[in-house]
């Protein structure tokens, strides 16, 4: 009887593990059917890599400026106006392995075919191994950028922690080093959604004559004003020797920048007349088309970019996002019903929340 209990009670539990592993399997098919980007790329990455001898091994990736020039060329947009240009965004384990790079690549395709045409032309910036290797995974341009100092854990690098200044300052000399490959960028945080094409704004023959193109976490109204609060976690650079100097110069003020991160010392070189000096053309972008939760736009059927800024940290930047998605949808979806006074953002409650712990 004993025996006979145990061999029922074992088969019962297999049956219940069995289903509770189909019911896995049909969840994470149906997550991927509604995700077309991440499906698409996730499969397309499966089947190129079938066979393959190891290419994308982390051990094999070398970081020098050969290797770097021939990930530029590949992700390099080319045509009459954007010559030359990438866009890029750098990625430790903590955002791979998350929401927040899916939530990345989701806004471009939430964006429609004006951006999904974009993403051939991002190069991901792993500082880890783990980042890098998530990066292949999603079928992506991926560059694994060296230095020991990167690799430390997948711990979240919390706002102004020293670990998170570090990698600010690592990113900066990054950037030069595109600068000096002939390459110009957008440079793009991935807790930025892009929702519609930024080009159209950046690019154009009006703006064609700006080394410079730089958000604002809080717009005064003058695109020229050197005294706009700037965010470096979207700027657009012309590559060319004023710009390579700037970088240079911010750089190199690294090693007295305690207390403050990259961010600081570049407003404080604009506003000490850098940008004068070394003949920089600047432009400080609007929030009314590239916001973020330090300054929501004003205009929600205008907005490019929405930055999960004024937030320190990740959980807090994806709870808020998703409900920044909901909002641009609703009010895409019901443009012909509203006008701008009915268009609400909601509020940004888990970032609000976030200073408080």
């Amino acid at each position: 009887m004993k025996n006979h209990f145990s061999a029922k009670t074992a088969a019962i539990i297999s049956t219940l593990i069995a289903g509770i592993m189909l019911l896995l399997l049909l969840r994470s098919t149906a997550i991927l059917s509604n995700n077309p980007f991440l499906f698409n790329t996730i499969c397309s990455n499966t089947n190129k890599n079938i066979g393959e001898k190891n290419t994308n091994d982390v051990a094999n990736q070398v970081d020098n400026d050969e290797v770097l020039s021939s990930a530029l060329e590949k992700a390099a947009m080319n045509d009459e106006m954007i010559h030359k240009t990438v866009v890029i965004a750098m990625v430790d384990r903590a955002y791979a392995e998350g929401e927040m790079l899916d939530l990345f690549l989701e806004s471009f395709w939430i964006g429609g075919n004006e951006t999904r045409r974009l993403v051939r032309h991002i190069l991901i910036v792993a500082v880890d191994g783990i980042a890098y290797e998530r990066c292949i995974f999603r079928g992506l341009k991926c560059y694994r950028l060296g230095g020991d100092e990167m690799n430390n854990g997948n711990s979240e690098k919390v706002f102004m922690s020293k670990e998170f200044v570090e990698m600010m300052w690592r990113r900066t000399l990054f950037l030069i080093r595109v600068l000096r490959l002939g390459y110009s960028f957008v440079f793009t945080d991935t807790d930025v959604m892009w929702l519609r094409n930024p080009f159209k704004l950046l690019s154009t023959n009006e703006t064609e004559m700006y080394d410079l193109q730089i958000s604002t976490d809080k717009f005064n109204g003058d695109p020229s004003s050197e005294w706009n609060p700037i965010n470096t976690g979207f700027y657009y650079v012309r590559s060319n020797g004023r710009t390579v100097a700037l970088f240079e110069r911010w750089y190199s003020l690294k090693n007295n920048s305690r207390g403050h991160k990259e961010q600081d010392i570049l407003q404080d070189l604009i506003r000490d007349g850098a940008l004068r000096e070394l003949n920089v053309t600047a432009r400080f972008l609007d929030t009314k088309w590239f916001s973020g939760f330090c300054q929501d736009s004003h205009d929600p059927l205008s907005v490019v970019t929405i930055h999960a800024n004024c937030c320190r940290y990740i959980s807090a930047k994806v709870a808020d996002l998703k409900r920044m998605f909901a909002n641009f949808m609703w009010f895409r979806e019901s443009m012909a019903n509203q006008t701008l006074s009915t268009m609400q953002w909601s509020p940004h409650t888990n970032c609000s929340d976030s200073w408080r712990h």
